[in-house]
């Protein structure tokens, strides 16, 4: 595998991009998880990614994206909803670590989504601090019914999109990398069935979003 220095925001995503290929098809080739790597960059990482991604236990990103040791750096919390600490993480790959590209990674069958979904049907909301979740992902809901899309596909494009903007919304540090074009900001939706990340939503990157089907 050849890997590419320095890359640009569009390369670094068409990385991503290439490895959940491998993964998927059943072919990975474990980049950069060998004793030679963890050496190399014990003094410090350079990542070409932040995946800022669902907490769920079948979303492990080096394993569905195939790559290694300081590849990606990593942010996850239940239902990808982003705090003050999220925030702070994604903005330290970005300015400390110069990382081209965010990726807002979420998934069907979403708990938190689910628990959302029902919440917002006057259903029971959940206790303790999983309630703060379950607050944070009812808006996205509440909003894509709003705008006509019910079914749990739409609802979860409709989540990964407003984190997206969510992110450059509140930072001033992501806005400015995009607007000057080191950075790239994209929502993927992953499918747990057949692990493959489809691209939902795309900032300051010239990728086109598949049509709804």
């Amino acid at each position: 595998m050849t890997e590419i220095q320095n890359p640009t925001p569009r390369e670094a995503f068409e990385l991503l991009m290439a490895g959940n290929r491998r993964f998927v098809s059943g072919a990975p080739e474990h980049p950069n998880q060998d004793a030679i790597r963890r050496t190399e960059i014990a003094p410090s990482q350079q990542p070409f990614a932040v995946l800022f991604g669902c907490s769920d236990s079948r979303l492990a990103a080096e394993i569905i994206f195939d790559r290694g040791l300081g590849d990606l750096f990593v942010v996850r919390t239940a239902g990808h909803v982003a705090g003050a600490e999220v925030l702070g993480s994604v903005e330290y790959g970005v300015s400390v670590l110069d990382a081209p590209l965010v990726v807002v990674l979420g998934h069907d069958s979403c708990g938190a989504i689910a628990a959302a979904r029902a919440a917002a049907d006057g259903g029971r909301v959940p206790a303790g601090f999983v309630r703060d979740v379950v607050e944070r992902v009812t808006p996205s809901v509440l909003a894509a019914r709003a705008a006509g899309r019910e079914t749990a596909e739409e609802i979860l494009a409709e989540h990964i999109e407003h984190t997206v903007d969510l992110l450059l919304e509140r930072s001033r540090v992501l806005t400015e990398r995009v607007a000057a074009g080191r950075l790239g900001v994209v929502g993927l939706s992953y499918r747990l069935a057949d692990g493959s990340a489809q691209l939902v939503a795309t900032r300051g990157l010239d990728a086109a979003v598949p049509a709804a089907s």
